[in-house]
């Protein structure tokens, strides 16, 4: 019996770009994405798509949490749903820069009281 390791050859560092099929079997050159600064909570992309979006409990807004959730089409027609516009289609390599861009923190929770600053 032979005691090499398989995958020794394999490369432990790899960079997904979007175009290997990690998503769902498909190439993937776009990615979904919700600017949570911008979302005012009214559900519609969740009704229209509940497998790609959620609405976070605590902020009450939209996040999209699975890019092969649903089909491009239904994806599109919960974008299209949107009132205040602000969920986009953007390059897969940008999804990152975009997703540690938001600050949450900053973030004003629908439905409960406004934070006050402490000084």
């Amino acid at each position: 019996m032979d005691s090499t390791d398989p995958f020794e050859n394999v490369q432990e560092n790899f960079e997904i770009t979007g175009y290997e099929p990690v998503l769902g079997g498909q190439l993937a050159e776009k990615a979904v994405w919700v600017d949570e600064s911008k979302c005012i909570g009214c559900k519609y992309c969740v009704h229209v798509a509940s497998n790609t979006f959620i609405v976070d409990e605590f902020h009450g807004r939209s996040r999209a949490i699975r890019q092969d959730g649903d089909g491009e089409e239904t994806i599109q027609e919960a974008m299209d749903t949107c009132p205040v516009d602000c969920i986009h289609w953007v390059d897969f390599e940008e999804l990152d820069d975009l997703e540690n861009s938001l600050d949450r923190d900053m973030f004003q929770t629908f439905g409960k009281p406004p934070r006050m600053n402490k000084y």
